[in-house]
């Protein structure tokens, strides 16, 4: 049985630790970055009432244009607060949809610097790549990121009752949970308020895409193909355009931003080499590959191949949350017929992870030879025959590179 318990009422630890960054005053601009659905208001507003100063919070996620003018006039309202209690915080949702932001933001942050304002800002974005160049283009020492990624399996456990096969189907999106129930109803909130929201919303309306129909179905291929290595040739002529690998990469690169799907790197000790590299695909949140795959949860679960998929697609996500908060880099490794699924570094130092999901055979080479050649900290099996796949999504990632 699933929780009814509310996703509002759940507190993601980010919130505390917003919370803290707000009440010490560290004098850099907050920045909650994280893809659409996974709870930035949700958190940014239980930060905002944990604290005692008073907020001014606008979102620019609405039909009415937003620009540089009307970011001035809500940054005055703050300052107002700010000017009549002694401090204050003024949160601004979606502000990559003001025209002109980043420049907007550096004028008036540095203002308040200049007059000794207590005003604290911060800025959510469901856009992480676009607010990326914002931020680095204009605000430069200005600003801390708090990256928000999907919902871990412990979290959908905790505020929704989740088991791990529940998991594993329906992913980490909490404002699609309490539609499980019926998968059906779910699938249609995910494919329409969720996929197309974010691919219309977040990536064609805010980036230079020349070719929209080929970033659609590359993204379709991905989540087809989640777990598996293409090469930027063979995608073209999976997708039948006669575009250019560059463009494919970008367009990879734009929904891996928008929290989507992402090609991993291959690790070859070389930074050149891993750039060359045919990408591996990873979904970022299962519930666009099942989404997408019209199958049923029952369906899903007796095709043994789709479920591999599926379950290497769930830990591959849970690493790369990991990855996107920078715990860590991630890649795959193949060498001719040999390959490692995941490969973690840090500092130097390897983890290998081989997941074994029920399609893969008793021996694992890879890691074998993978061992032999790069002596990674730890070679960890996934699944039959080595950690359990629900303890593994458990375990917080970066906690392999922990001494045992």
């Amino acid at each position: 049985m699933m929780s009814t318990q509310d996703s509002g009422q759940f507190e993601r630890d980010s919130a505390a630790v917003l919370a803290t960054r707000l009440e010490e005053a560290r004098g850099f601009i907050q920045v909650v970055a994280g893809p659409r659905q996974v709870g930035k208001t949700t958190l940014v507003n239980q930060a905002l009432g944990k604290g005692a100063k008073p907020y001014h919070y606008v979102s620019a996620d609405e039909p009415e244009l937003r620009d540089a003018a009307w970011l001035a006039a809500q940054w005055e309202q703050a300052r107002g607060l700010a000017r009549r209690d002694g401090e204050a915080i003024f949160a601004i949702d979606e502000v990559q949809k003001v025209s002109g932001w980043s420049e907007t933001v550096k004028r008036l942050w540095d203002e308040d610097g200049q007059a000794g304002r207590q005003l604290s800002v911060v800025l959510l974005g469901s856009a992480p790549l676009l607010m990326q160049a914002g931020l680095t283009e204009s605000l430069a020492g200005r600003f801390e990121v708090l990256p928000i990624t999907h919902w871990s399996f412990d979290e959908m456990h905790a505020a929704f009752g989740f088991d791990l096969d529940q998991f594993i189907f329906f992913g980490g999106y909490p404002g699609a949970a309490r539609l499980a129930a019926d998968w059906q109803r779910w699938r249609r909130y995910v494919l329409d308020s969720l996929i197309e929201t974010t691919i219309s919303r977040d990536v064609l309306l805010l980036s230079n895409v020349r070719k929209p129909a080929l970033l659609r179905r590359l993204f379709e291929l991905s989540c087809r193909y989640s777990g598996r290595i293409l090469s930027y040739n063979k995608m073209l002529g999976q997708l039948q355009d006669a575009g250019n690998t560059t463009t494919l990469a970008h367009y990879l690169d734009l929904l891996a931003g928008a929290g989507m799907v992402a090609g991993l790197s291959k690790f070859a000790g070389e930074a050149v080499r891993r750039r060359g590299s045919s990408p591996k695909l990873q979904v970022l949140n299962t519930a666009l590959m099942t989404a997408l795959s019209g199958l049923s949860p029952e369906e899903a679960r007796v095709d043994g191949t789709f479920w591999g998929h599926l379950v290497e697609s769930a830990i591959g996500s849970h690493l790369y949350a990991g990855a996107s908060r920078g715990l860590y880099d991630l890649f795959y490794w193949r060498h001719n017929n040999q390959e490692v699924d995941f490969v973690l570094q840090r500092a130097g130092t390897l983890v290998a992870i081989e997941v074994k999901s029920g399609r893969t055979t008793e021996h694992q080479p890879g890691l074998v030879a993978f061992d032999e050649a790069f002596h990674p900290k730890k070679v960890l099996l996934v699944g039959k025959g080595g950690i359990e796949i629900e303890d593994f999504l458990r375990t917080p990632p970066d906690h392999w590179f922990v001494s045992i």
